[in-house]
């Protein structure tokens, strides 16, 4: 072959490094995961005289591999086979992050079985890396022992390089689809009806990515109101699945736990034994609508704002216990106060009062002073709007966020207390 039949990049066979390419390039289109995998595997296999080719996906939180496509071998499919990080061939593949050949395929030499007895008497792996960081393993086999030299070992990498940017930017589409629709799924369908109050929320995603910001409020067994509002550390679908089981695990404890602070110190228990590396701040609180008290608990979230008729408003007298997954079992306190008839309770996470050019301080300023104003207008008074809360929802998005896209995800839930409520006796 003459020179000129080689590329000059890799010194590859121009024809080989053209079907390598034109694999990858078509599959970039597709934009679909299957569909990208099941046309490397074949054209890898044709390229290289392969009889088996699979691709194993990192699953990070168990440090495995996952068998996610195979040709020639589907049973690794088929059957969940999972490697653990450094062990057996493709183990060892993604710990070097360089590639591996094998002229020699055994129980001695490979840690799937399947390998062994499926035939192969040759291996060649190569890892897929994003960044520089492993996102899984690409492998091919031979039944005959053909062995797998560099060149080979250099095109198949080749083919991974392109295939993990593909690859990297589906599943990346895939998670954030995923967190939106598990996100979406988890807020409440609608506000629940409680005689004397009005309620009002709004969540927005921060920057394109959704993170673990939430609000929840149901009605207990008692008649009284729960009210949650909570911001899970991280974003994407990692923080969104861990919001969804705090979530549900809080319901269940309100369930048993009268006091706010008892259920967020079970909360903390469970979070800390089943998710070691969560940590997250939650606010929980009780309104009682016939006395208008309200009784709440912040493991480490900001207090909400209180704007009543008469008064400046101000943070509700609460002291934040540590977050959730920070502290050995710390106890964990509630505090009680009154919301006057006419009144506005604004519970919200940080991404809304929170910007990198000004303090929390001056953000909870701002959130105050646009209560106090809804409060003068009369929003709050009884038969002046159709929906006070609302109103004053508005009226706070429009202030504190305005035009600009939010860099952080914003949860806000607001209570608007009728005038003529009943007062505590």
């Amino acid at each position: 072959m003459l020179p000129s039949d080689r590329d000059p990049r890799t010194g590859v066979p121009a024809g080989r490094l053209a079907d390598i390419e034109a694999v990858t390039d078509a599959a970039l289109s597709r934009l679909d995961e299957q569909a990208l995998l099941r046309a490397l595997l074949e054209r890898v296999k044709t390229v290289l005289g392969a009889d088996t080719a699979a691709v194993l996906l990192l699953d990070r939180s168990a440090s495995q591999l996952v068998a996610t496509a195979a040709s020639g071998i589907e049973e690794e499919v088929s059957q969940g086979v999972r490697i653990p990080l450094g062990a057996g061939f493709a183990g060892r593949v993604a710990a070097s992050r360089e590639p591996v050949i094998l002229s020699h395929v055994d129980h001695t030499t490979v840690r799937n079985p399947l390998l062994v007895d499926r035939g192969i008497k040759s291996l060649l792996g190569v890892p897929l890396l994003v960044g520089g960081k492993v996102i899984g393993v690409l492998h091919v086999g031979s039944l005959s022992g053909q062995p797998f030299g560099q060149q080979d070992a250099e095109l198949l990498q080749l083919a991974a390089d392109r295939a993990a940017l593909a690859l990297h930017s589906i599943m990346s589409q895939d998670d954030a689809l995923a967190a939106v629709a598990l996100h979406r799924s988890l807020l409440p369908a609608t506000l629940p009806k409680v005689p004397g109050l009005d309620l009002a929320a709004r969540y927005v995603t921060g920057s394109g990515a959704v993170g673990g910001d939430w609000y929840d409020v149901f009605i207990l067994p008692d008649g009284k109101l729960g009210i949650v509002v909570g911001d899970v550390a991280g974003s994407g679908l990692a923080a969104a699945v861990i919001m969804g089981r705090m979530r549900s695990a809080l319901r269940a404890y309100v369930l048993e736990a009268a006091d706010p602070g008892t259920a967020l110190r079970m909360l903390d228990r469970k979070i800390q034994y089943f998710e070691p590396d969560a940590m997250a701040t939650v606010l929980y609180g009780v309104y009682a609508p016939g006395t208008g008290e309200f009784t709440a608990s912040s493991a480490g979230h900001l207090p909400p704002v209180l704007a009543a008729p008469g008064g400046q408003a101000a943070l509700f007298p609460l002291r934040p216990d540590p977050p959730i997954g920070t502290a050995d079992d710390p106890r964990r306190g509630s505090t009680t106060a009154f919301i006057p008839p006419g009144a506005f309770l604004c519970c919200f996470t940080d991404g809304l009062v929170e910007r990198r050019d000004r303090s929390i301080d001056h953000g909870i300023d701002e959130l105050a002073a646009v209560l106090d104003e809804q409060i003068t207008a009369g929003t709050g008074r009884s038969g002046t709007a159709e929906s006070p809360a609302e109103d004053a929802c508005a009226a706070v998005m429009r202030a504190l966020v305005g035009n600009a896209p939010a860099r952080d995800d914003i949860a806000v839930l607001m209570l608007s207390r009728h005038h003529g409520s009943q007062a505590p006796r």
